[in-house]
């Protein structure tokens, strides 16, 4: 931690910052600017907070929705070689550190603001001053959910500050401080809804607060009792809070769900929308654009067949089995559900989530140059199940969520598509799950919340009075609603990098991830011989990891739910003590 503290010491009389531009979110780096020159008026705070926009750096990075991102592995997302922390064999890093540099930024801006202030009035610069306590939640809120209780740091530090061994502050202290930093951008922040791609709004505030609140208060309910429990458990103050930022966007009005009346497109095609200025749905969204040589190198056209995107990443059939059937009902107990037998078959009669989220036979794959069609088929999956291959797809399930046919034959380096950052669907699901493990939900609250995601998608509501039992649910030894939200959580964002999160939140490894591996579709339905014969369950369906996992995923339940702290930290910084579980 030394070094960390020591980084923020050495900031020099030279600022390196992002310039200005029209869209905030596309702002090459500025040639490094004098301090005397600079924090003299609100434009040089507006520029400052600029560099916290740009996702390659850490602020943003934890909230993407978008393209550019491969979805995190879990329990609804396989891949070839699945993520190290679910076998339970990371190591202890002996090197590298926590990364404090966005700390150290962030508190320069409120030591130097007050130059600002001096000479103008809080109307002038407020919404940089707003922005600043945003980031700073959000930063901080990174931290906390890698490290747990981490130092809580609100100033740059002297060579002999007592800072420099600063021990952790309690977990609590550090999410409140994180809230309280949301409660200031939220009273800052302009209430205009803006183009979404500029700047954040108050808006966007309240649904990172109701994030770090819901997160908060479920990680002290449900890890009450292990080593990463809370002392004086506090967990229905947070849900109140997230209950509470949720609701004051959901009165507001200013968002609403995407929803045309075309329930059989409106999901799939709010993913691949070129322009979210308009967009109803849409909070914020990161721009690119090709013509001015700002295209998102990292974006990959499909996420099971582009080179550019991580090979092998693929929905699982326990993800699939989660979709509910058109009469409301799950798939272990509806008598519309066709059975397992094809893809095609188990899209049949189900919440149209589903196709739009996995591709299914007759899908539209690409749109070629001269205007052909060349569609998704049952041949292919020859192709998407061989290991080596560009297009290996382990559990047969091929993401078509912001899968777009048009793009395939666009620029194959660059890609000009959008990011979405934030959408309000989160919002209505962080405001019932809250009020549920409030105990507090009423059918009012699933009606302007759960029901307005099913309404896209042509879906009976959810009845909370008349939940039908599932014999496959996730987490028997809850209640029904609970049950019910989460799925509808699981479903709504699936691919969206929530999922991991919700697990350890949820402290969840123990009935989702341990002996567990990810299986996929029926191996029967695939026509043609494939190069490498596929590995099976004994119920037929596909099991890629069988031979590498022969005992399934061995998450450490005493360990793997916070990352470790890097041995040389803690050697500069004694006062530093390790995660549980980490020798």
């Amino acid at each position: 931690m030394k070094n960390i503290l020591i980084n923020i010491i050495l900031i020099s009389g030279f600022v390196f910052i992002n310039s200005c531009k029209k869209d905030i979110l596309n702002r090459p780096p500025l040639d490094a600017i004098g301090e005397s020159q600079f924090f003299k008026t609100p434009g040089d705070l507006r520029i400052y907070v600029n560099q916290f926009y740009n996702t390659s750096n850490l602020p943003l990075s934890f909230v993407l929705t978008g393209f550019n991102s491969a979805p995190y592995p879990t329990d609804n997302i396989a891949a070839a070689n699945q993520e190290p922390i679910f076998w339970g064999l990371r190591v202890l890093d002996n090197a590298g550190g926590i990364p404090f540099s966005a700390v150290r930024s962030i508190n320069y801006f409120f030591e130097k603001y007050k130059k600002v202030q001096e000479n103008y009035s809080l109307n002038d610069y407020k919404q940089y001053l707003g922005e600043a306590y945003f980031f700073k939640a959000v930063i901080y809120f990174n931290l906390l959910r890698s490290y747990g209780d981490i130092p809580w740091i609100n100033e740059v530090p002297g060579t002999s500050s007592p800072l420099l061994n600063k021990p952790r502050d309690s977990r609590s202290l550090v999410a409140d401080s994180i809230i309280a930093c949301l409660d200031n951008a939220v009273t800052l922040l302009t209430p205009n809804k803006t183009s979404g791609a500029s700047r954040i709004n108050k808006w966007v505030a309240l649904l990172v607060q109701s994030r770090v609140a819901l997160f908060e208060g479920t990680w002290e309910k449900y890890h009450a009792g292990d080593p990463f429990g809370v002392a004086n458990s506090q967990a229905n103050k947070y849900f109140n809070k997230a209950a509470d930022a949720a609701a004051q966007i959901i009165s507001s009005g200013v968002y609403s769900i995407y929803n045309t009346g075309h329930p059989v497109s409106d999901y799939y095609d709010l993913f691949i929308m070129r322009d979210y200025s308009t967009n109803p749905e849409v909070m914020l969204w990161k721009n690119y654009d090709n013509a001015v040589g700002k295209g998102n190198a990292g974006f990959a056209n499909a996420p099971n067949y582009y080179a550019a995107f991580p090979r092998g990443i693929t929905i699982t059939k326990g993800l699939a089995d989660s979709y509910l059937c058109t009469d409301g009902k799950p798939i272990s107990v509806s008598p519309v559900f066709m059975g397992h037998n094809s893809i095609t078959d188990e899209a049949k009669n189900r919440d149209l989530r589903f196709r739009q989220t996995i591709a299914t036979p007759g899908d539209v794959w690409f749109i070629k140059q001269d205007g052909s069609i060349e569609s998704y088929y049952d041949d292919l999956y020859n192709k998407l199940l061989n290991n080596g291959d560009n297009y290996n797809t382990p559990t047969g399930y091929v993401i078509r969520k912001r899968y777009d046919a048009r793009r395939i034959y666009q620029i194959p380096t660059v890609e000009g598509s959008p990011i979405i950052v934030f959408r309000y669907a989160e919002v209505l699901l962080n405001y019932a799950e809250a009020k549920a493990e409030l105990n507090t939900l009423t059918q009012n609250d699933i009606d302007i919340s759960i029901k307005k995601l099913r309404d896209r998608v042509g879906m009976p509501n959810l009845d909370i009075s008349n939940i039908t039992a599932d014999p496959n649910w996730d987490f028997p030894g809850l209640s029904p609603i609970i049950n019910e939200i989460r799925r509808e959580r699981r479903v709504e964002l699936a691919t969206e990098r929530f999922r991991y999160d919700d697990i350890r939140r949820w402290a969840a490894a123990d009935e989702l991830i341990i002996d567990k591996r990810p299986k996929g579709f029926k191996a029967s339905q695939i026509h043609s011989p494939a190069t490498n014969p596929f590995a099976v369950d004994a119920d037929g369906f596909l099991d890629p990891l069988k031979a590498s996992l022969p005992n399934g995923f061995g998450f450490k339940l005493d360990r793997d739910y916070l990352d470790p702290i890097p041995k040389t930290e803690i050697i500069l910084n004694s006062a530093l003590t390790q995660n549980p579980g980490w020798k």
